[in-house]
């Protein structure tokens, strides 16, 4: 069966140039299609099989000058967990499905409203009154039908956080609350998985990421049980750009802690204020 699959995308390849007119081995997005079709075997374990082997996923040709086939090929393996998808988690949801992450595990107990317009990428008008998880799902399969995707539409709190986060290699925090963004936290640091924690008010937010061993948000919002039910976002709004930009700082975390490169911010708060044009990290003292 290994053999007779490898056979199929190696027939299936084409010989393609990247920009720089660099040969490579491509494996187009129908090709894939088919061969799942004919074996009954994942878009996401073809697409593995391929990299490994040297053939290049076609849908992924543009991120191989930044990423190798092996760091593309972990971030297949991978899954990641983006709890709220509103503003900042349908960006998420978006940019991790088309870089490639191979299993997205989706919450949001909310539906769309007319106010979610203005920023949040799954809604649309004609899904006013649509629960998010639905529109997650259908929006993710149309991008990449090779991804696996779970969802679930229901809210996070202490009692479903373990089983709802469980064998998560990275869980992302896109959430509106700060009582959640801790119990969040704590499940994580239970279930030994990094959280990368983002928030948004106006054209300013902030983004860290947090290890199980580190402090983590209470070197942010103080004591958790003093901390307010909603963060500045409630007073300030919440405006499209913001949002677009710190849901791509949260991607660029889960990539670098997936492929285990680069420097994460960890310990440290980015604090971005794009009225003022400021980008600023902070060292969170520990």
């Amino acid at each position: 069966m290994v053999q007779a699959l490898m056979d199929a995308i190696k027939k299936n390849t084409r010989l393609k140039n990247f920009p720089d007119n660099t040969a490579y081995s491509s494996l187009s997005v129908d090709r894939i299609l088919n061969i799942s079709k004919s074996f009954g075997s994942s878009g996401r374990d073809i697409e593995i099989m391929a990299l490994e082997h040297g053939v290049v996923p076609e849908r992924y040709a543009r991120n191989m000058k930044t990423f190798t086939p092996r760091e593309q090929t972990a971030l297949l393996k991978s899954r990641v967990s983006v709890v709220g998808l509103g503003g900042l988690g349908g960006a998420v949801t978006e940019i991790l499905a088309r870089a490639g992450i191979g299993s997205l595990n989706l919450i949001d107990g909310d539906r769309f409203e007319d106010s979610n317009l203005n920023r949040q990428f799954l809604s649309t008008c004609d899904l006013i009154n649509t629960p998010k998880a639905q529109a997650a799902v259908r929006r993710v399969k149309t991008i990449n039908p090779s991804i696996q995707v779970d969802t679930h539409s229901q809210f996070l709190d202490k009692k479903n956080a373990a089983q709802l986060l469980a064998n998560s290699n990275v869980t992302v925090d896109c959430l509106d609350n700060v009582k959640t963004r801790f119990i969040l936290e704590n499940t994580c640091r239970q279930i030994d998985t990094p959280l990368v924690s983002a928030a948004v008010a106006g054209a300013a937010g902030h983004i860290t990421t947090i290890f199980p061993e580190d402090r983590g948000l209470q070197l942010i919002y103080g004591d958790p049980d003093n901390a307010p039910a909603k963060g500045a976002e409630a007073s300030l709004g919440t405006v499209p750009y913001s949002v677009t930009l710190l849901a791509a700082l949260q991607c660029a975390e889960v990539i670098k802690i997936i492929q285990n490169k680069g420097s994460l911010l960890r310990n440290k708060l980015l604090v971005v204020d794009l009225t003022e044009g400021i980008f600023e990290i902070i060292t969170l003292a520990q």
